[in-house]
């Protein structure tokens, strides 16, 4: 029979003074700390594709809310309605957390459509419109994951942030793929 030791770590969970002294400094700065290095303004550019998107997705489910028809419209057309209420909210938050980044939103109209990841959809029949939702959730999930992966330990109040955002996305997709049955 083998006992197994346990040995001491070698290092010690420290706090970095000097980070601490520096962080009392260039108040201006608000919630950017030195910490954030040089992955602030990548952190901007994944956000406002992020924004971008959800603004498409807002427009997409509103179109759809008030165009679908058919026997099933009204229940699904009511949930698109909370879709683009929620996708609304998404974008709000992002915005809110490029400002505190220090960063601008970008909500240009002129270049929306070209810095989103899903597509406008001006589908007119009911399910092309449901895969067309769910299209564009399943691309915000993955570049969300992908956001939040790339983001990693670097900003984990981005990284929260995403990651909420991920969960509603899914919600929203489980729920379209629902429709389809």
């Amino acid at each position: 029979m083998t006992t197994a030791t346990l040995e001491a770590p070698t290092e010690h969970l420290v706090l970095d003074e000097s980070a601490l002294k520096a962080a009392s400094r260039s108040l201006d700065d608000g919630v950017l700390t030195p910490s954030y290095g040089p992955w602030r303004d990548d952190i901007v550019k994944l956000l406002n594709g992020a924004l971008a998107t959800e603004l498409v997705c807002v427009l997409r489910y509103k179109r759809h809310y008030f165009t679908a028809v058919g026997v099933d419209s009204l229940s699904i057309a009511d949930e698109f309605l909370v879709h683009a209420n929620e996708e609304s909210a998404h974008a709000d938050k992002i915005a809110e957390r490029i400002v505190q980044l220090g960063g601008d939103p970008d909500f240009s109209p002129d270049s929306l459509k070209s810095r989103s990841h899903a597509q406008y959809d001006d589908s007119k029949d009911l399910q092309s419109m449901i895969r067309a939702n769910l299209v564009a959730e399943r691309i915000a999930i993955e570049a969300y994951r992908q956001m939040i992966t790339l983001i990693g330990d670097k900003d984990p109040t981005t990284r929260r942030m995403l990651e909420e955002i991920l969960t509603q996305e899914e919600e929203h997709a489980d729920e379209l793929k629902d429709w389809l049955q």
